[in-house]
């Protein structure tokens, strides 16, 4: 429609018409001359806007389930947080645990021994002073520590201090290659030399070649003279082999360290050597064989089976 004067005198009169019905059918209320053509208009309408309204209604709920879901999101990332949180310090309440048992191990080592020890932590691990086998701890010259002094844990020998700063000191572990202790047999005494192989486990020569050795003999610590680098009385390992004698004036034995090397964390730096040899004090009681039960079974005759042929 062109924008004429007609056109526009027009729409002033439809709209002033349209004001008109509304003005009578408000007047008029439920007597309205009006409300006929509203009901006709509702039953032809009323179809199309519930189709319209089950067409808009998933669109509305997928909103609604697009405003919801980002409160979803967030309370489960609250949770997911809160949870990681609970895991760590779980993780962290098994350790302190563990260390506490660690401690208490070390402790009750030091006191069958009569050492008098300085408590120290791992926190490093790799090559230093051009050796394989080492750790590092927390503890230096301005705790006592001096080079040359035993260090174990609470099952049994870990290594000696080599170098020291002051706060923190380098410990030369029993298995590297370079590493040599005196040792003596449980109850039997016998004397020999234990040499790390780097692998987790130590080779032993003692010096008698006749010793008569089994495999589960347990050894310890000789002692150095002034108890330095060694102190007597140290767990060192159990034979796990014995090699033939061969004629040879010595004894070989294979041993397995008492100490675990790749989980090593509380140690403790002997400050204080023992005023007597512990000998075989300090080894842990071995686990009782308990014997295995014999059942007897006793075969009763028959009356049958014993009846005479006559009978």
């Amino acid at each position: 429609m062109r924008d004429t004067r007609e056109s526009r005198l027009l729409l002033v009169l439809l709209v002033a018409v349209a004001f008109a019905l509304i003005t009578v059918d408000i007047r008029g209320g439920e007597q309205s001359p009006l409300d006929g053509v509203r009901r006709a208009a509702a039953s032809v309408f009323g179809p199309v806007e519930e189709g319209v309204a089950d067409a808009v209604d998933p669109v509305g709920n997928a909103v609604a389930a697009v405003r919801d879901s980002g409160g979803r999101h967030s309370r489960i990332a609250r949770l997911e947080r809160e949870n990681a949180d609970l895991k760590q310090r779980l993780g962290s309440d098994d350790r302190n645990r563990t260390r506490v048992r660690e401690l208490d191990s070390l402790l009750k080592t030091a006191g069958r021994g009569q050492y008098g020890i300085k408590g120290a932590q791992v926190i490093a691990i790799g090559a230093a002073q051009g050796f394989s086998w080492t750790v590092t701890i927390d503890a230096g010259s301005d705790d006592g520590i001096k080079r040359d002094m035993t260090v174990l844990d609470g099952d049994g020998l870990v290594g000696r201090v080599t170098t020291v700063s002051r706060s923190t000191a380098t410990v030369l572990l029993a298995t590297d290659p370079k590493f040599t202790v005196g040792t003596r047999m449980e109850k039997t005494g016998e004397i020999g030399f234990a040499t790390g192989q780097g692998d987790h486990s130590v080779r032993v020569e003692l010096l008698n070649g006749k010793a008569a050795v089994h495999e589960g003999d347990r050894l310890v610590t000789f002692g150095s003279s002034r108890d330095k680098p060694f102190v007597p009385g140290v767990p060192v390992g159990e034979v796990t082999r014995v090699e033939p004698a061969g004629g040879s004036l010595t004894r070989t034995l294979q041993v397995r360290p008492f100490v675990g090397y790749s989980r090593l964390d509380i140690v403790g730096v002997v400050v204080e050597a023992p005023r007597s040899d512990p000998r075989d004090s300090v080894l842990p009681p071995k686990p009782e064989v308990k014997p295995t039960p014999t059942v007897t079974v006793t075969v009763t005759p028959s009356t049958s089976a014993s009846a005479s042929p006559q009978d």
